[in-house]
């Protein structure tokens, strides 16, 4: 297991290198010393992953230093490896290993390669610090690790003031929820007196209806614990409320928006609370608040998806709805079915990603579906692959057998029936609707792209491309007549990405197609819990619950997915006037969901103006006002002023002088014969 310390520390240290070598040391070079680092991760994590997959493997900690010791609170820095680590492991190095080798490509034309390398592989340094925690300290080092990455990949392009401004955002409202995850561990501590995560989900299920003093109240100990936890995942994985940043966090390369969005930091809260699920387990308030959280956010994210035209947006919003899958899992007990969810998301999502990237790329930097079409005859590659991450996300199967997300949304809806609680059946119809919209938002993206007639005319960066091409001197004259041509394309011929962008697309395809079939039995059907060896709850009874629910329950999501199919096929292929027809007959309502339920102007008015108008506050009156009135300013004019009559009396005439000096020597015996 020492293998652990290579796979952690391997990226940091290419980090290290690319980012202080930087121009000196090269792109090539800083490119294969980040790149190699995370294939050898990658390649040392499968192992540890196939020996837990066939039994052999015990979970192990490897210690690497003493950390702190103070008083009562001490702890090491220690790599916990266990089922759930292995899972994780897996999917980071795998994602991350394919984003580097995919953006020698996609990145190539960049002058600050060997910046973007370094920042890439330090995001994942950061992310296998948070999964091989073995206490809560280590954790939140490495959750703060992936959100100062993001902050730095999104606004990678720092001349561009959206960028800047999307980069703020996602570090703010991450602060927001790392708050109520810092005050969960500062509480935790408090009640058992430790940060160790195995101490802790040990002493949990003692601490179960015990109460604690908070504001002048009594509240459940646990209840406020796990909430403020879980007020720490919802920044992080973007669940309603604290979702925000996610869209706008778009504005990175597209490499970035794979990385974050597919396998890694959006994931950290949900790896959280499945670590962390002896603990939720002793407050039923705090499952039905999570249930809860997560249905509404898989609806509300499925919602705005269908009315965005940014390629990258719609998938952005699916990552947002696709989470809130999991946390209703996680919500009704089903935690080995969220991390299964978790496992197939992250190769069709980061697949769809690296597709639009390759999309994007073919186009001219073009993200507008309104401005594509008829690409697959261009980009065969990118079609097929990106196919094949819409069947996955989509739920395509029947009888059992199916693409990824088949196997693992089934059995989290299965399990949200099953739980028969009023949060799991709530959890349960938002689900299936979202079922039903992320059919019809992900084959409209493969309609609006791929089929149709070609309308690059109407796209700038496309006439732009264009008519850069025909200034060229060195083109033959004989191509001026395709500029007006009537096809719609301006003349524009799209061209499919070159290999080392196709690889990745290739390989996270076939875990498109394969890993949910592959790996069903292990993460959810067994009914033993045999797979996990108690690095999460696992609840048998749901297992057998889930497998005696009525046949149309387990054939809703395959029903639903057939309508959104169907719907996106009548509107965007066969009657095209259809969407927008649609569209003018809903109105207020189109534009409200449209405008993402109007949160951003909302945060505006509530968060954003008060604070502006505070800091106007407290520095025209406070600073300028008071401060430097009465300090620095205040004692410069003292100063000046007194100067200015000192000045008055340096008459330079010599009586003057010897008056001062006979009315100082008069005061001084007056004041001694006073005395």
């Amino acid at each position: 297991m020492q293998s652990i310390l290579l796979i952690v520390f391997l990226p940091l240290l290419a980090a290290i290198i690319a980012g202080l070598g930087n121009k000196q040391l090269g792109n090539v070079p800083a490119k294969v010393v980040t790149t190699g680092a995370l294939f050898i991760a990658c390649a040392l994590s499968w192992p540890i992953f196939i020996s837990f997959l066939t039994g052999s493997a015990e979970a192990t900690v490897v210690p690497v230093l003493t950390w702190v010791k103070s008083g009562p609170m001490a702890f090491d820095w220690a790599l916990r490896v266990d089922t759930l680590t292995a899972v994780m492991l897996v999917v980071v190095t795998s994602v991350s290993a394919l984003v580097h080798l995919y953006s020698w490509g996609y990145m190539d034309e960049e002058p600050d390669q060997p910046r973007f390398f370094a920042y890439l592989s330090l995001f994942t340094f950061a992310m296998l610090m948070l999964v091989t925690a073995d206490n809560l300290v280590q954790m939140f080092f490495g959750w703060e690790g992936v959100g100062l990455a993001s902050y730095l990949l999104i606004g990678f392009w720092f001349r561009k003031p959206s960028a800047c401004a999307a980069a703020i955002k996602a570090f703010v409202v991450n602060r927001v929820g790392d708050l109520g995850f810092m005050l969960g561990i500062f509480g935790t501590f408090l009640v058992f007196g430790t940060v160790s995560i195995p101490e802790i989900l040990h002493a949990a299920p003692g601490m179960a209806g015990s109460t604690i003093g908070f504001l002048g109240h009594r509240f459940d100990t646990m209840t406020v614990l796990c909430l403020l936890l879980f007020i720490g995942a919802m920044g992080k994985s973007a669940q309603l409320g604290l979702h925000t940043w996610l869209p706008d966090a778009m504005e990175g390369p597209t490499p970035v928006s794979a990385l974050i969005h597919a396998a890694t930091m959006v994931t950290a809260g949900v790896f959280m609370v499945c670590r962390l699920s002896p603990m939720f387990e002793t407050s039923p308030t705090a499952m039905a608040f999570i249930t809860v959280i997560g249905g509404a956010t898989c609806f509300f994210a499925a919602t705005i998806g269908c009315t965005q035209w940014d390629i990258k947006r719609v998938i952005a919003y699916s990552t947002c709805s696709q989470l809130g899958y999991m946390f209703f899992a996680a919500g009704v007990g089903a935690y080995g079915a969220a991390m299964f969810h978790l496992f197939t998301h992250a190769f069709f999502k980061a697949l769809l990603f690296l597709g639009a990237g390759s999309v994007i790329h073919a186009m001219h930097h073009e993200q507008d579906m309104r401005f594509y079409g008829d690409l697959r005859k261009h980009i065969p590659i990118t079609f097929w692959t990106m196919t094949a991450g819409t069947l996955a996300i989509t739920g395509v199967g029947v009888f059992g057998v199916g693409f990824a997300g088949f196997h693992s949304k089934d059995a989290i809806l299965e399990a949200a029936y099953a739980a028969g609680s009023a949060s799991g059946s709530f959890a349960f119809w938002m689900g299936i609707f979202a079922a039903l919209m992320t059919s019809f938002y992900s084959w409209r993206l493969v309609f609006l792209t791929f089929f149709g007639k070609p309308r690059w005319a109407g796209s700038e960066h496309i006439q732009h491309a264009v008519h850069h091409h025909h200034e060229d001197p060195s083109e033959e004259a004989g191509h001026d007549n395709h500029v007006h041509n009537p096809e719609g394309t301006a003349g524009y011929h799209p061209h499919e990405s070159p290999l080392v962008m196709l690889i990745p697309l290739l390989v996270l395809a076939f875990g498109a197609v394969a890993a949910g079939y592959v790996f069903q039995h292990e993460f959810v059907s067994e009914g033993t819990g045999e797979f996990w060896k108690g690095a999460l709850v696992f609840h048998e009874h749901l297992i057998h619950a889930m497998h005696s629910i009525p046949e149309l329950i387990k054939w809703s999501p395959f029903i639903v997915m057939v309508i959104g199919l169907v719907t996106a096929w009548y509107g965007y292929i066969r009657n095209t006037r259809f969407p927008a027809a649609v569209a003018e007959q809903l109105g207020p309502i189109y534009t409200f969901v449209y405008r993402k339920w109007m949160f951003d102007e909302l945060y505006h008015y509530l968060f954003v103006v008060p604070a502006f108008w505070l800091g106007r506050v407290f520095w025209k009156q406070g600073d300028v006002g008071l401060i430097d009135r009465f300090g620095p300013n205040g004692a410069a004019w003292v100063v000046a002023k007194g100067s200015t009559y000192a000045q008055k009396v340096q008459s330079g005439y010599l009586y003057s002088y010897a008056l001062v000096m006979l009315l100082g020597l008069v005061g001084a015996i007056s004041w001694v014969i006073a005395g």
